[in-house]
């Protein structure tokens, strides 16, 4: 080992970085936390890569919400609720 190391072109952060994925930090309620604490020791995952799947999963539902067959749906439905 040197006597010295010079940090002087140092970065602060962490070794390596992701990619894809960012720190943030987020106030969830206790209950919940504690059902993806239960939940992810009896998968075995972490509950964090749990939250995340969960979240991508309500986002997927949202961009899907509104498919051309549930569109054709609910205009029938209306149609046919004002006697056409």
């Amino acid at each position: 080992m040197k006597k010295e190391y010079d940090f002087s072109k140092g970065n602060r952060g962490p070794v390596v970085a992701q990619r894809g994925k960012t720190r943030v930090t987020i106030y969830l309620d206790n209950e919940v936390l504690n059902s993806f604490r239960a939940r992810s020791e009896s998968e075995g995952m972490g509950y964090q890569t749990m939250i995340n799947q969960a979240l991508r999963e309500y986002l997927k539902q949202q961009d899907d919400a509104l498919d051309e067959a549930t569109l054709r749906r609910v205009i029938r439905e209306e149609l046919q609720s004002v006697g056409r």
